[in-house]
């Protein structure tokens, strides 16, 4: 089964401040939108859906993980 790294499953204390920041913030919804877009590439490589070589895979886990820190610290700067 493949795990759910969307942003509200993340962080699910932060559901509310993240709504108003897509709302408010083009900079935080451009970063919002590629984090979930890498995140859906994930997903289907890791359910077999798309193939990849595992370097490919890693890299785009470690990108998806860059964006949730920088998002991350958006939220919590805004709060």
């Amino acid at each position: 089964m493949v795990e759910k790294h969307d942003l509200l499953h993340e962080f699910p204390e932060h559901r509310e401040r993240i709504h108003t920041l897509k709302l408010e913030n083009n900079y935080f919804l451009r970063l919002f939108d590629e984090y979930h877009e890498v995140d859906r590439e994930v997903r289907r490589i890791e359910a077999e859906v798309e193939v990849s070589s595992d370097f490919y895979l890693e890299d785009k886990k470690k990108e998806r993980l860059l964006l949730k820190d920088r998002l991350y610290k958006i939220i919590t700067a805004s709060a």
